[in-house]
This record gives structure tokens, sequence and C-alpha cells, in this order.
């Protein structure tokens, strides 16, 4: 049987031209925009970020919009593979059984539960995983967040403050110092920082 093979989403993107957003979104469309832009005389670095990761993105942007585009867009993989005849049944759920060891109260409570012991216990063990991912997603938060403050504002007022600030889970001393930076920079960050900081995404314009 012939297949696809999955393909990678390519990244979104943002681009700042000097201190100033110029583009973001799907990849594709940023390197598109760049293209036009690069044929602009100016003196301002052009950087371009993985707007998930803050990871730097050299982008080619020689040649044609399709061409451009083409270079960032992956192309699917044609693979073979045999994939045994699929019996009568229910479809694969990608459930697992395996044998678990409980009291007789344990399963008592489990039976009087909403959806039955198997659906009670897959909430539990989710609940549980969100209470341990939590502070590993913030971890993670703060190293995107340094990665492009370290870009972009490294030789700003306040740099050295707002990474202790960041990295000191002080909120209010994080916004207080970033707040005076140029616009876009910081609300960039202000959207970086939301997760490390466990609050809502707020728009200060």
């Amino acid at each position: 049987m012939t297949t696809s093979a999955p393909v990678h989403t390519p990244p979104d993107a943002v681009a700042f031209l000097g201190h100033r957003c110029v583009a973001s979104g799907p990849i594709a469309d940023v390197a598109a925009r760049l293209r036009i832009l690069e044929t602009t005389p100016t003196d301002s670095p052009l950087l371009v970020f993985d707007a998930r990761t803050s990871a730097p993105i050299d982008l080619d942007l020689r040649g044609s919009e399709a061409e451009v585009r083409a270079r960032v867009t992956p192309r699917p993989a044609t693979t073979t593979a045999d994939e045994p005849p699929r019996g009568p049944g229910r479809p694969r759920l990608g459930v697992v059984s395996k044998e678990i060891t409980l009291l007789p109260r344990h399963w008592t409570w489990l039976g009087q539960q909403r959806g039955g012991a198997s659906a009670t216990l897959r909430r539990l063990i989710d609940a549980e995983r969100q209470r341990d991912e939590r502070p590993a997603r913030q971890r993670r938060a703060r190293e995107v967040t340094y990665g492009f403050m370290s870009h972009m504002a490294g030789d700003l007022p306040g740099f050295e403050e707002a990474t202790r600030a960041l990295f000191g889970d002080d909120a209010i001393a994080f916004h207080a110092r970033v707040r005076g930076w140029p616009a876009d920079i910081a609300s960039h960050l202000r959207t970086l920082a939301a997760e490390a900081f466990d609050e809502e995404i707020k728009d200060e314009g």
C-alpha cells in the first residue's frame, strides 16, 4: 500500500526589522513578505524567529516568491507501508488494556463515578499529568522568552533587571521593565511570557 508520510508542520515565524515587527504568521507568508522588504534600503538588521521557540531562522530570500515559498514548505514523502487488514469490531482508539490492583473500597468508589472505573482513572491521571507538567511548561516558557529577549533587548535599559524578574517569577517587575521598551518588542515578550507567569495574554497597545 502506498501512503503519504506525515509532514512536519512548518513553524509560525515572527520577523523584526530593527525594533519593529514587520511580519508574523506562517513561515511561507513571512518569507514572501520579507522578500519584498529586502529590496528596501535600510540600516536596521532583519531578524526572524520561530514564534514558538524563539530560535533564529535563516531564510533564503533569493528568487521569485514561488521559489522562496517552496524552500520553506516541506513536501510530503511517499512511502510504501504494508498495513495488516483490519478485522470487524471497534476501530483502534489507542486504548491499552493492562491489569491494575486496587482494594475493594477503591473499586466501589470508582464504580460509583461518572463514566465508570476506566473513565474515572483516565480523568484522574490526566489531572495529575497537568499538575506535574505545569512547572515544566513554565520553565520552557521562561527559556523561550529569554531567548527572544537576549537577541532583541540585550542592549535596552533594564535588561538585567527584566531577566532577574523573569527567572525570579516576578511578573510585576518584569512587565514594569518591559513596558518602556519598543512597543513591538514589548508586545511579543508579553505573549511569550504569559505562560511563564501563568497569566492571560493582555494587549497593552
